[in-house]
C-alpha cells in the first residue's frame, strides 16, 4: 500500500475525538459504531476494513478494545504494554503516543462471617467493579531486540491451516463432502453438513470452508434481533475475510455492501460486528499454531503511561 493510501485510510478511521475519561465498554463500542456508520454513509469502507483486520490480529482482546485499537492505529500489527515490551528487550520510542484501551478492575466481594460459613466456595469472590484506562503500543512504536515470528503466517498458501480447519469442523459434529452438483455455488451449508465444490484453488477453498462454517455456527446461535439472508451472507463473508487475512491469504477488501446493509441502524451493526468478532476469534483460536497462542493478551496490558517519557 502506498503512503498516500495509508494516510487517507488513517484519516478516515481516526476522526473520532479522543477523551481522557475512562468510559464504559458499552460507551466505547457505541462511539466507535457511530463513527463507522458515518464513514460508511459517506462512502468510506476503509474503517470497516481496518476493524475487520484488527479482529484477526487481536482476537484475544475484547470487542470494544479491538475497535479502539483499529480506530486509533489502524495499521497496528502487534501491541503490548510498556512493561511487556521491556521484558522482550524492546523500548517504546520517546514521544510515541499510547493506544488507549479499557482494562477491567477486579475487586473482592467479601461475605459476612455467617454467610461465608454457609458456603465456603463463595468467600471473597472476585467481581468486576469497573474499567480504567490502560495504554498499549504497537511494535512499530518500539525499538530494540528483534522479535521471533510467533504467528507463523503463510503468504498466499493455506498450508496446515486447511487440515486444522477441517479438524475443527469435524469436532463440531459437522459433516464435510465435496460435490460437483452444487455448481455454480462454491459451497453450501445444510445444518450439520457442508458441501464444497471440488477443484477450487487452495486459498479459495479455505475461504469457502470458513464462510460455510460461519453459517453453521451462526444458525445455531440465539442472538438475533433481526435475521435476514442478506445479513447472514454478509456476516459469513466478513468472517471468511477476517480468518483468511489473518493467516496471510490475500482476502481483498472488506465488502462495501455494509454501506447499504444497515441503513444507519447502530444497534444492528454493533450486534453484527460483535458476532463476526466472536465467531472469527473462535475459529482462529482453533486453527492457530501453539506458538501463536503465546502472543500478548490484553489481560497483561499495563495501566498508566499514556506517552513514552
Amino acid at each position: 500500500m502506498s503512503s498516500n493510501a495509508t494516510t487517507n485510510e488513517t484519516s478516515n478511521v481516526t476522526s473520532l475525538p479522543s477523551t481522557s475519561k475512562a468510559q464504559t465498554a458499552k460507551e466505547v463500542i457505541a462511539a466507535n459504531v457511530k463513527l463507522l456508520i458515518e464513514q460508511l454513509e459517506a462512502g468510506h469502507s476503509e474503517g470497516l476494513t481496518a476493524y475487520l483486520t484488527a479482529m484477526g490480529r487481536f482476537h484475544n482482546y475484547s470487542f470494544g478494545n479491538i475497535l479502539e485499537i483499529a480506530r486509533q492505529k489502524p495499521d497496528a500489527t502487534r501491541v503490548a504494554g510498556m512493561y511487556a515490551w521491556n521484558q522482550l528487550g524492546r523500548k517504546v520510542i520517546k514521544g510515541q503516543k499510547g493506544i488507549r484501551i479499557l482494562a477491567p478492575m477486579i475487586g473482592i466481594r467479601r461475605k459476612k462471617d455467617k454467610e461465608a460459613e454457609k458456603d465456603i466456595t463463595k468467600q471473597n469472590q472476585p467481581v468486576l467493579v469497573g474499567f480504567r484506562s490502560a495504554y498499549v503500543f504497537d511494535v512499530s512504536q518500539t525499538e530494540g531486540a528483534p522479535l521471533p515470528d510467533l504467528s507463523e503466517r503463510v503468504k498466499g498458501e493455506v498450508g496446515e491451516y486447511r487440515e486444522r480447519l477441517i479438524d475443527f469442523l469435524m469436532a463440531q459434529g459437522i459433516e464435510l463432502e465435496f460435490k460437483e452438483s452444487i455448481a455454480p455455488a462454491l459451497g453450501m451449508s445444510y445444518g450439520g453438513r457442508i458441501a464444497i465444490l471440488p477443484g477450487q484453488a487452495a486459498a479459495e477453498e479455505f475461504s469457502t470452508l470458513v464462510h460455510e462454517l460461519a453459517h453453521e455456527m451462526l444458525h445455531k446461535a440465539e442472538r438475533r434481533t433481526v435475521t435476514t439472508k442478506t445479513v447472514r451472507e454478509t456476516e459469513a463473508e466478513a468472517i471468511a475475510f477476517v480468518v483468511s487475512q489473518t493467516i496471510g491469504l490475500d482476502a481483498g477488501r472488506a465488502s462495501a455492501d455494509y454501506i447499504h446493509l444497515y441503513h444507519g441502524d447502530a444497534a444492528l451493526l454493533a450486534e453484527s460486528l460483535e458476532v463476526i468478532q466472536r465467531t472469527s476469534a473462535l475459529i482462529l483460536s482453533a486453527i492457530e499454531t501453539p506458538a501463536a497462542t503465546a502472543e500478548q493478551s490484553e489481560a497483561e496490558a499495563e495501566p498508566a503511561l499514556a506517552q513514552a517519557s
